[in-house]
């Protein structure tokens, strides 16, 4: 078995402690850093269409998120160098009123590990906010909004207007549970993505990755 499909098994069952270890030696046989990069991506797709069919659940999941993140510490400073690995920077936030962040925090694992430079505003997230650091940061292709609640449904809506009335062409992505694709419609929204399983795949297919 290649060195990179020992990463890849490591990250799909959640080994974070030796993920670290996995890569250097992958990198020290002359497998490329994008290649193991997309070896983990691949892996976490895989946990992602697990979580989305309910053969894995939330716990399963944030093991394996983390055990990608520490394979992408190792990356980093190989990748810095050759500036091939991001796809841009994605704005991430629960929106105004809700302060649910369990899945947020899923998705900003999910979309780091495809590849996007997330910058997490958090929860409770007024609209002109999400408005603000999509103009103060660099490079910024996607916005995604989350939203857990049925009572601030409205705050996403209000989210998504804001952003789409003051960058026309900004590509913004929402979810939660009681979001769906018919309400992200009617919203505005380019997407929308049913769990954080499925979020990676939305969110590279709406900025065209």
């Amino acid at each position: 078995m290649s060195k990179i499909e020992d990463v890849k098994v490591l990250v799909e069952t959640g080994k974070s402690k030796k993920v670290a270890a996995a890569v250097q030696e992958a990198l020290d046989a002359g497998d490329k850093a994008q290649d193991i990069l997309d070896a983990m991506i691949a892996s976490m797709g895989v946990v992602g269409d697990k979580f989305s069919s309910g053969e894995i659940f939330v716990p399963e999941m944030l093991i394996a998120a983390k055990a990608m993140s520490k394979g992408v510490e190792v990356l980093k400073p190989v990748m810095a160098g050759d500036g091939s690995s991001s796809l841009g920077t994605c704005i991430m936030g629960t929106v105004a009123g809700d302060l649910h962040d369990i899945g947020k925090n899923l998705v900003v694992m999910m979309l780091e590990s495809a590849g996007f430079d997330m910058v997490d505003l958090g929860v409770d997230v007024p609209a002109e906010r999400f408005v603000e650091a999509a103009k103060e940061n660099k490079n910024v292709v996607l916005v995604a909004c989350s939203g857990l609640l049925t009572t601030t449904m409205p705050a996403l809506k209000e989210a998504v207007q804001t952003i789409k009335a003051a960058i026309p062409e900004m590509k913004v992505i929402v979810g939660g549970a009681p979001v769906t694709q018919e309400y992200a419609d009617e919203i505005g929204a380019d997407g929308y993505a049913p769990d954080a399983g499925s979020s990676a795949a939305k969110a590279k297919e709406i900025i065209g990755a």
